[in-house]
């Protein structure tokens, strides 16, 4: 038997070194273990076919395509429910490859966003930071100021609820709730991107804490003061550090989103007290803007 290619013996070292990993987070995103095993396989039939040799790094490529066609199966099941289809779709409506994109696309976007704004803010949060944005459950339960155990049982109701269509009854539209936190959040974000050094230091209160842990690493000591917060801040999401930030809620509270291109980086939330933040507690990845 011939040797292997570097490329297939990338995909086979795949394989066997991440395939339980991947079928434990298609597994809780879809709660069915033959879809979950379907979509496993999908996944590395795309790395199959994609130029394995040129992805840096190969289990989290074979995340993100995961988590992207459990989305777009939940996404999927969602749109057949709620919506009448008077023809069969075509045969090769599912021939689009999430390797291709890594985004979803504009469709099933749009109709997980209906179905994840239904959501309690709790479920809503830790389905997000856990299942989407891929942050283990002891970071997300940092930021929402709850136990890990808590924050699982959350994600698990909201993937009920996505699959089932039964949300909590006298929930209103999450955007009637936060758009308060949503405007601090813009706020916070215009001063950064605008490398706004004195336009930050007068939406932080005098007594502002600057809390930041990076995901594998010890915590990190907190900084205190708006100016040395200040200046923390726009080191991490100033212009120089060519990341998009983006509004966000962690529990109904306003929060910033930090990305490299379709890559989660970090997550900032913004503790707000008179109109002011007065606390800053970051969750970042090792390679995010907190471990500089």
């Amino acid at each position: 038997m011939g040797r292997l290619s570097s490329r297939d013996a990338r995909v086979r070292t795949a394989w066997e070194a991440d395939r339980r990993y991947l079928f434990a987070i298609a597994a809780g995103m879809l709660g069915r273990p033959g879809e979950a095993e379907d979509v496993v396989q999908e996944a590395f039939t795309r790395l199959a076919g994609a130029a394995v040799d040129e992805i840096g790094d190969v289990r989290g490529w074979l995340v993100v395509v995961t988590r992207r066609l459990c989305l777009d199966r939940l996404g999927s099941a969602d749109a057949r429910r709620t919506t009448p289809t008077p023809e069969p779709p075509e045969a090769g409506a599912e021939s689009a490859d999430p390797a291709d994109r890594l985004t979803l696309d504009d469709e099933v976007s749009r109709a997980l966003a209906v179905v994840v704004d239904r959501l309690s803010p709790a479920e809503r949060t830790s389905f997000i930071l856990h299942d989407i944005f891929g942050f283990p459950f002891d970071a997300v339960a940092e930021l929402v100021g709850r136990t890990p155990a808590a924050c699982r049982q959350l994600a698990r109701r909201a993937r009920l609820s996505i699959r089932n269509g039964s949300f909590h009854a006298g929930v209103p539209p999450a955007g009637s709730r936060v758009r308060p936190a949503a405007g601090l959040a813009d706020r916070f974000i215009a001063v950064c991107e605008g490398g706004d050094l004195r336009g930050l230091i007068e939406l932080l209160d005098p007594g502002v804490v600057g809390l930041a842990a990076v995901l594998g690493l010890p915590p990190l000591p907190p900084v205190r003061g708006v100016n040395a917060v200040a200046e923390r801040a726009l080191s991490f999401f100033g212009p120089s550090a060519a990341v998009s930030l983006e509004p966000f809620a962690v529990d109904g509270r306003a929060a910033v989103v930090a990305r490299d291109g379709s890559r989660v980086l970090a997550v900032v939330r913004l503790d707000e007290r008179e109109g002011r933040i007065f606390h800053l507690h970051a969750i970042a990845r090792r390679s995010g803007p907190a471990a500089r």
